[in-house]
């Protein structure tokens, strides 16, 4: 299934090992359609190998929060290297004969002994992890029950995927074999669901039952090298009739930044395991180059901030929501945001805090606020024994924690947009003229990490073009994915020659700087003379 290309952000990832505090140096580009790399980035779903070489250097180095957030999982008895598997060859969620709690318990082992193995080398974590894996795959069969059925499907579908990417080179893992398992037990139950809904209207199902689908649904595209099914994930995130889709999980926006989650009326375990899931496909994507973080407006954040600020005792709106239910579609109606299981405490906040406040430089006071409160995040056994203490699979502290890297040598912010206005022709700015780079109305610019640097910056417009030079002069096009391109739309930001004003340098031409001349953009040799200053400075003031 094809995505529309207006749709898609993509990101391109530099393949350079990040170093604490170094972020990685995710950007946004061009469409998908046209830029869409020819293979799955591996690992690369929760976690990528930047991101353990980032964690394994802070845990060695003792670092904080990173040293909490290990100690946090080697606590966790499902870490131990001595779990032992207790296989099924059929699971039952729902109904008589339950069962699926062993299921969630080796899941959970499975992917901690894995991040132990990945953080520190101890192949007896390996080795614990593999064993789990190659267990379940060489007996599991069916994944049955009532409806609950389906969650089972998408909760320990996307987690199992996730526990097996950290594992698919280790030795002795059956990789093959656990591609067959996925596909044949857990991708029909999610598939199913998204096509069906059990049967019922549309909007029966909660978010939470599709968001953990497609949760499922995405991961194992990207473990089993199936970008059909990644995109399938991805369309239903955008354009899904069911209440997963982003527009209907997060149907109201609200003024000051705060947008309402279906499940809001509901109770605020469910609202928060929701964040989670949209946060943990949001990730996945993002590692894969796309983002949809930043979809709609942030719509993500601005749920993120809603929820936060509501389970931190302050009030929010509420708009009235209407859905139907059963086979009928019976109307009903939640009035009030629902006040059960508020201020519990959940392992999902560390993810969208570092994201958008470190990753993308925005200010989100309440999900900051809501993550030191639930620091140091633990994971499946450290909430519970029920299985909504294993709905996320946790360590966010260890696992995403990240200092913000302010582009251009911190003269720039990473992650808002800019208008950059010529300082001796202040009425005109950096613009674009079909492709070409002018001086002219000046456009609005989202500064972005750059993907040759992160130290450095990229500019990126509203339909997703890049800045960059080509044969020095300036132009505004689509990521193509090839190093020459990033290097070429990677800049170092200079100060001015006046307070709050900038020269752009390239980062593959040093000595080369963004100027205009007769009302065009050049990439020109620095020359010492005043003329040449005021030509190649810039004010980037509020869009």
């Amino acid at each position: 299934m094809a995505l529309p290309t207006s749709r898609r952000n993509l990101l391109r990832t530099a393949a350079g090992v990040a170093v604490l505090p170094a972020v990685l140096p995710m950007v946004p580009s061009a469409s998908w359609a046209s830029a869409a790399p020819a293979a799955f980035r591996h690992p690369g779903l929760l976690h990528t190998q930047a991101d353990f070489d980032r964690i394994a250097a802070a845990v060695r180095a003792g670092a904080q929060p990173y040293r909490a957030g290990w100690e946090k999982l080697v606590a966790n008895g499902r870490s131990r290297s001595t779990w032992r598997a207790r296989p099924l060859e059929t699971v039952v969620r729902g109904g008589t004969g339950q069962n699926y709690s062993q299921l969630y318990n080796d899941v959970h082992a499975a992917y901690q002994n894995a991040l132990r193995w990945r953080i520190s080398g101890d192949r007896a974590h390996g080795d614990a992890a593999r064993d789990i894996l190659n267990a379940w795959s060489g007996t599991l069969k069916t994944v049955t029950g009532n409806a609950d059925r389906f969650l089972a499907a998408g909760i320990y579908g996307y987690q199992f995927a996730n526990a097996a990417e950290l594992m698919r080179d280790y030795p002795g893992f059956d990789v093959e074999r656990f591609r067959r398992m996925l596909l044949t037990v857990f991708y029909p139950l999610s598939d199913d669901f998204l096509v069906r809904h059990n049967g019922a209207c549309i909007t029966n199902y909660w978010a939470n039952w599709d968001l953990c689908n497609m949760a499922a649904i995405m991961a194992i595209g990207v473990f089993c090298d199936d970008r059909a099914k990644f995109e399938r994930a991805v369309d239903y995130f955008e354009h899904g009739k069911g209440n997963g889709s982003v527009m209907n999980a997060i149907p109201f926006a609200h003024p000051g930044g705060l947008a309402q989650f279906q499940e809001s009326g509901r109770d605020q375990g469910h609202t928060m395991m929701g964040l989670g899931l949209l946060g943990s496909i949001a990730e996945m994507a993002w590692n894969q180059g796309l983002d949809l973080y930043g979809h709609a407006g942030n719509r993500i954040m601005r749920a993120a901030e809603y929820v936060a600020r509501y389970n931190l005792g302050e009030d929010v709106p509420f708009t009235p929501y209407v859905w139907g239910t059963g086979t009928t579609c019976a109307r009903r109606e939640q009035t009030v945001v629902s006040a059960v299981a508020r201020g519990q405490n959940r392992p999902v906040w560390e993810l969208l805090y570092h994201h958008y406040a470190n990753r993308r430089g925005l200010s989100v006071p309440y999900t900051k606020a809501y993550a030191e409160r639930v620091r140091v995040e633990g994971g499946g056994g450290d909430y519970g024994p029920n299985s909504g203490g294993y709905d996320q699979l946790g360590f966010g502290t260890l696992l995403f924690t990240r200092a913000a890297a302010p582009a251009g040598g911190g003269l720039l912010p990473t992650g808002v947009t800019r208008v950059f206005r010529s300082v001796n022709l202040p009425a005109e700015g950096l613009a674009a003229s079909g492709a070409l780079g002018v001086l002219g109305e000046a456009a609005p610019l989202r500064i972005v990490p750059g993907p040759a640097d992160p130290k450095g910056c990229s500019l990126v417009d509203d339909d997703g073009r890049y800045l960059r030079h080509k044969d020095f002069r300036l132009r505004f096009d689509a990521d193509d994915g090839t190093t020459l391109f990033e290097r070429d739309a990677t800049f170092h930001a200079r100060a001015g020659a006046e307070a709050g004003t900038v020269r752009l340098e390239s980062v593959n031409y040093p000595g080369r700087f963004v100027r205009h001349r007769r009302h065009r953009l050049w990439l020109d040799r620095a020359e010492d003379t005043a003329a040449f200053r005021a030509d190649s400075t810039f004010r980037p003031t509020t869009a």
